[in-house]
């Protein structure tokens, strides 16, 4: 039985865990060859039925709960928050995909002077969550807002009685000192629409990524690309079945031929005109091979392998907004370190070596 199961199956709760790798750490290789002997032994029926993660129900699937701040910034005001320069900053992380998205749309409508933004530790706490560890490593900073020491007392100032999940990205309105919303797509619509007065140049003011004419095939390919792929790779990766796992993985490498297919007969996926769909997809597709292919046990192929995706990365990456707003190190070492359920040790691969700098051709389509 692999070392990585072993350990999960004595883990009751990640938090055990984490105590439980600190002592096998520091035993000598024979010792912890011992110790894992005497806990398969030891591991019963009744407590592997316990050893569901965090992540997962009872079944052994897992199931991403919705966001609960769903206000949106309107340019004339008419929702209360009134796009202003300056009034709203946001929370997020460098590893996190979902963020990642506002990062690049911010980016790309030249956003950077009229919103500001925090960056949190890239290793999660599972008990505490989110911290903000500035200094760690050069890309973390500080709450410079609201001077917390973690995520969940942003929230907590928002709301003093909210008890639902942590995440990013968080659209803090500082004026009225709240949380407008936590829902990535959401964010980066008003990011697209609603703040146009501010952006950096009139070419980034005129970039529209949810144009009319395309929203029903922009709509169409995100549901099916969201549940099969982006929030498919995270079903697969957090899968306590092999039954789930099956049927998680399967959809993945469903998805990731269907979108080869499209790539193969266009440049973007809704045509000629780069959209929010891209967005989307860049920010998993990115991380699928340097983290989801071994990590999220996803290594039926890899992007690489696709003759019209690993193109497609290239000519997004080289596209600005979307190299400088990614970071290996934090995606990394993000996933590998912080979940202990998968990798106890935290060991963090070495690889792979892509080069996203190579000529892609895509732009004679």
């Amino acid at each position: 039985m692999m070392t990585s199961q072993i350990m999960y199956m004595f883990t009751l709760q990640l938090r055990s865990c984490k105590k439980s790798l600190l002592f096998f750490r520091h035993l000598p290789a024979f010792q912890r060859a011992d110790r894992y002997s005497f806990l398969v032994e030891e591991t019963t029926m009744e407590k592997k039925q316990s050893l569901k993660t965090a992540f997962s129900n009872e079944k052994g699937e897992f199931k991403r709960k919705p966001s609960q701040f769903r206000d949106f910034v309107t340019k004339d005001g008419s929702s209360r928050f009134k796009a202003e320069p300056n009034r709203y900053h946001l929370y997020v992380s460098l590893a996190c995909p979902w963020a990642h998205r506002t990062l690049v749309v911010r980016k790309l409508k030249g956003l950077e002077d009229a919103i500001s933004v925090d960056v949190v530790d890239y290793y999660l706490d599972m008990d505490k969550g989110w911290k903000f560890s500035p200094g760690k490593e050069e890309s973390c900073t500080a709450d410079t807002v609201n001077s917390c020491e973690y995520l969940r007392e942003v929230y907590l100032k928002a709301n003093k009685d909210y008890t639902g999940r942590i995440t990013v990205p968080v659209l803090w309105d500082k004026a009225q000192g709240t949380i407008v919303n936590n829902e990535s797509s959401e964010i980066i619509r008003m990011l697209n629409s609603e703040f146009n007065d501010f952006c950096a140049t009139p070419k980034q003011a005129a970039l529209d990524l949810y144009p009319s004419h395309l929203r029903k095939q922009i709509e169409e390919v995100n549901e099916w690309v969201y549940k099969d792929f982006n929030n498919g790779v995270y079903r697969t990766g957090f899968a306590t079945t092999q039954e789930h796992y099956d049927a998680a993985v399967r959809e993945v490498f469903t998805a990731l031929d269907k979108l080869d297919n499209i790539l193969s007969k266009q440049r973007y996926l809704t045509g000629s005109t780069l959209t929010e769909a891209d967005v989307r997809l860049y920010t998993t597709l990115v991380r699928f091979d340097p983290v989801y292919v071994g990590h999220f046990k996803c290594n039926k192929k890899r992007v690489i392998d696709y003759p019209n995706l690993w193109p497609y990365l290239r000519d997004l990456y080289q596209t600005s907004g979307f190299a400088d707003t990614t970071n290996r190190f934090h995606i990394e070492h993000h996933y590998q370190e912080s979940h202990a359920q998968l990798n106890p040790f935290g060991i963090v691969a070495i690889g792979p070596v892509l080069d996203y700098h190579q000529p892609h051709g895509r732009e004679k389509m």
